[in-house]
């Protein structure tokens, strides 16, 4: 059984950085696309970047330049690297694993989710 867990979230000002990670128990780690979601308050859940199979990482507009993915395989995790932060960041981050090799912006394409962490940027 699939099961991610995400931890880093918390309460930072605009301008700041966090660092979110994602730690799956798979037995296999980067066989499938895994991704970053997020959904700030009354808003449906959206992409904000991914990894496929292959290694290579996508992001939304709203946060290319200032958001990184990053995998660590031997730990199996993946992280988030978020610095220049905005209150519109302001959102439950998510992180997901597709039962495919390529990212898709669709969460309905997702099989696995973490329970999320909560990313609050204060103006």
């Amino acid at each position: 059984q699939v099961q991610l867990v995400e931890s880093g979230g918390g309460l930072v000002q605009a301008g700041g950085s966090l660092r979110l990670s994602c730690a799956a128990s798979v037995r296999t780690f980067g066989t499938y696309a895994m991704a970053w979601f997020r959904q700030g308050p009354g808003k449906e859940r959206e992409l904000v970047g991914g990894v496929t199979s292959a290694g290579t990482t996508n992001y939304a507009d709203s946060v290319k330049g200032r958001f990184t993915i990053s995998m660590d395989n031997a730990k199996k995790t993946m992280y988030l690297q978020m610095i220049s932060l905005k209150p519109e960041d302001t959102a439950v981050y998510y992180c997901a694993r597709r039962s495919a090799p390529v990212v898709h912006t669709s969460p309905g394409s997702y099989a696995n989710w973490g329970q999320g962490t909560q990313v609050t940027v204060s103006s």
